[in-house]
């Protein structure tokens, strides 16, 4: 998806200064969301956690957009014409709906409810997502990985993974990334990642185990679910940093509660984000902008999209200063 933010900003973002260590009650912090059309007279609206001034990285995400349920007659649904990004790789998940996806790798596949699609975009890469016919109600979640230094000008790769569910008292639980509960995802990522849905019955209460290394996001999309000794409604995104080896989620509701579970080791790199770019510096991000805007083979084109791609916004007028997550209190 692209940050189609009409006011895009430039962020030099970094990984926390105390990583955090032991086995107590974690402490939860509470990340709201803020709204964000997408564009168009029908715009539609997604719901973004990360990032955010409080905190700008869960390990290697960078990037959390919550949409939905949306009903298509209303919106219009998806339309988001081919856009380039660099330096990433894009996580698209979705809870209902189906979204055709093309990009100039020459992959063509629809992303659909409780299956992955994970695109690299490395050193260039664009792409379109666009909702099709068949789809009434939309939702879901999409999520973008910094890639570390190392990697970020990786080749261009797209893949596509179903996990089988995982069934544990009073929840199920999809692994898409990484391992949780017994499951383990072959799908391949630059840093050690963790992306799993689980639903949780009524009323019911559950522990997991987690790799203490990881810090971890827990966001709620429908329902109500204390973690630990906080209560996280719909939209909100709990933070916990790393050094917990357990959590245990307890859903309030009357109905099924659904939650999207984020892990990674900190991030220790500071990287520069703006608009569908990530960078290490400001000329990282003209120069970028610069290929996409010239028509440069450097993200290569997506055949079979009925439309124009998307132009880049003008750059801001702004000095680039650190911004990093908070230590841990």
């Amino acid at each position: 998806m692209s940050n189609v933010d009409s006011e895009a900003i430039e962020l030099r973002c970094g990984a926390p200064a105390d990583g955090g260590r032991g086995t107590e009650v974690p402490q939860v912090d509470v990340l709201s969301p803020r709204n964000v059309p997408l564009g168009g007279p029908r715009a539609m609206t997604v719901r973004r956690t990360l990032p955010q001034r409080s905190r700008s990285l869960i390990g290697a995400w960078c990037f959390a957009d919550h949409y939905g349920p949306d009903d298509i007659a209303e919106t219009g649904g998806m339309e988001v014409a081919p856009h380039p990004h660099t330096g990433l790789q894009t996580v698209s998940w979705l809870f209902s709906g189906e979204i055709e996806h093309r990009d100039s790798l020459g992959s063509h596949a629809f992303v659909r409810p409780g299956e992955l699609n994970l695109m690299t975009g490395g050193h260039g890469i664009s792409h379109s997502e666009v909702s099709t016919p068949r789809t009434t109600v939309l939702h879901g979640v999409q999520l973008w990985v910094a890639l570390p230094g190392e990697h970020r000008h990786a080749e261009r790769d797209f893949q596509h993974y179903v996990p089988e569910p995982v069934r544990i008292d009073g929840a199920e639980v999809r692994v898409f990334l990484g391992s949780l509960a017994g499951a383990e995802s072959p799908v391949r990522t630059f840093t050690p990642l963790l992306g799993a849905e689980i639903v949780l019955e009524p009323g019911a209460t559950i522990s997991l185990a987690l790799d203490p290394a990881f810090e971890h996001g827990l966001l709620v999309d429908h329902g109500n679910v204390r973690m630990a000794d906080t209560l996280l409604g719909p939209a909100e995104l709990g933070f916990v940093h790393a050094g917990i080896d357990a959590a245990t989620l307890t859903n309030t509701s009357d109905d099924a509660a659904r939650t999207v579970l984020l892990g990674g080791t900190p991030f220790e790199e500071e990287i520069v984000m703006w608009w569908n770019f990530i960078g290490r510096s400001h000329e990282d991000i003209v120069r970028a902008r610069e290929d996409w805007q010239n028509s440069t083979d450097r993200f290569g084109t997506v055949e079979g999209y009925a439309g124009d791609r998307l132009p880049a916004p003008a750059l801001p007028n702004a000095t680039i200063t650190p911004r990093k997550n908070p230590p841990r209190r």
